[in-house]
């Protein structure tokens, strides 16, 4: 089932700028209802209508779970990305009416760890902001270690260090302040949890160190959602569908595949869930693998794809659609 099948309408109804590259959005039921229940580390997935383009994009609820009046996210604009986190920026008022999915989880905190470490960098803070709430709702036992490029950068770092100010450590790059990483590992009482969120390099580094370490991977857990790369037009065939047609420069394969009416599973868009992998009937020309689901050997075999962040270079590929 695609996150996408249960939608819920809501309506914009706050939008806070935090900063010059990070704005707040809080949506509200368009009927007046609750919203669904969710748990620290949810996301749901945004539908844009930009133009004859229909954008879907997952971002981590940061709101208190226990509240069901609103959800709220915090978007990063990239203004070299397709256009997502732009769209909300530039063209999203308080009074819009939108479409979002039902909370999906894949980054939850796991109950039984006696101590949940929690190492965020940039907008991966907002995952850690349900999860906090709903820890210190349940006395949960938690530390922050929070890196961002500037006090004016930092969302949110104000907010965590006075309400947490004996969990919450804070580093910023522009004044040469780093993470002792291995003492911070190393130092872990028996029974404790890591959870990472930020960019892809800090990602590594902190599981590379981690099982250098000898930390138990079913101990580490990390999320980041991978946004599509734009690419060379390619054309792709379903064979199940026995539909064939182009996906375009700034398209995903994914989005080509619902454009041409086909629905495809997804949770999360973003190279992580592995709910839309897709068997590779033919493929003649190369893959380009941008996964995070996918194993090494899955993806050196041609046989596997994750429609929604990686594409093909070559004439033509045949999916088991």
């Amino acid at each position: 089932m695609s996150a996408g099948t249960n939608k819920i309408g809501v309506v914009v109804t706050d939008i806070v700028p935090l900063n010059e590259l990070v704005t707040r959005f809080k949506f509200e039921r368009a009927d007046g209802g609750l919203l669904p229940t969710f748990s620290g580390g949810a996301h749901t997935v945004i539908e844009m209508k930009d133009g004859e383009t229909t954008r879907l994009n997952p971002y981590s609820l940061m709101s208190d779970p226990a509240d069901r009046h609103a959800y709220t996210i915090s978007v990063r604009r990239d203004d070299a990305g397709r256009g997502g986190s732009l769209f909300l920026h530039k063209n999203v008022r308080i009074g819009d009416e939108m479409v979002i999915s039902y909370p999906v989880n894949l980054f939850a905190l796991d109950l039984r760890a006696h101590k949940h470490l929690m190492i965020a960098g940039g907008i991966g803070i907002t995952p850690f902001l349900a999860q906090i709430k709903q820890l210190s709702a349940t006395n949960g036992r938690f530390e922050l270690h929070y890196a961002c490029r500037n006090q004016a950068l930092g969302s949110y770092v104000d907010d965590l260090t006075t309400a947490h100010p004996n969990n919450v450590h804070v580093y910023f790059d522009d004044d040469g302040q780093a993470l002792d990483l291995e003492n911070l590992l190393d130092g872990q009482p028996l029974g404790t949890h890591i959870y990472i969120c930020g960019p892809k390099g800090m990602i590594n580094w902190v599981r590379d160190t981690a099982e250098r370490l000898g930390w138990p991977r079913e101990a580490v857990h990390y999320e980041e959602f991978l946004a599509p790369q734009s690419g060379k037009p390619f054309t792709v065939k379903l064979a199940k569908s026995d539909l064939e047609f182009e996906v375009g420069e700034h398209q995903s394969l994914l989005e080509a595949i619902e454009a041409a009416g086909v629905d495809a599973p997804y949770l999360c868009r973003g190279g992580a869930c592995g709910q839309c992998e897709t068997d590779v009937l033919e493929a003649d020309g190369e893959i380009l693998h941008r996964d995070h689901w996918l194993e090494d050997d899955e993806k050196e075999s041609g046989k596997k794809i994750m429609p929604c962040v990686s594409r093909f270079e070559g004439r033509i590929i045949v999916l088991d659609r």
